[in-house]
């Protein structure tokens, strides 16, 4: 049993070796140069101006959560579309559910003006 799962093993440890690495390399063989410039703040390449706790628009959240929904649509859309053979109807019909439910929702920000930027 052990044996057919030895490919997974060594790619998760090759997964992790590469993972730290590789930035360490990067922190170890990087030139360290300091100057004022560099360790300003950086804000939009301009100096800050305001508060960092101040309000801004709540529509950036709003844009990266739907990114982020119709993000994972498309996560489930392709393990769908390779075994969908072996689904049958049972298959078609919970992906048939499963995007309808999220036209409805997208009609719904569509309506209420979600995805209109003033």
């Amino acid at each position: 049993m052990l044996q057919n799962y030895l490919p997974v093993f060594i790619f998760m440890i090759i997964g992790v070796l590469v993972g730290l690495v590789a930035p360490t390399l990067g922190y170890l063989l990087s030139p360290k140069r300091p100057y004022p410039e560099k360790l300003s703040t950086y804000e939009c390449g301009f100096e800050p101006f305001n508060d960092s706790r101040a309000p801004f628009d709540v529509r950036y959240y709003l844009v990266a959560i739907l990114f982020v929904i119709f993000d994972l649509e498309t996560a489930f859309l392709v393990p769908w579309a390779v075994v969908f053979r072996e689904l049958g109807w049972f298959g078609l019909i919970s992906m048939g559910i499963f995007l309808l439910l999220l036209t409805v929702g997208f009609i719904y920000e569509w309506k209420k003006g979600a995805l209109e930027w003033e």
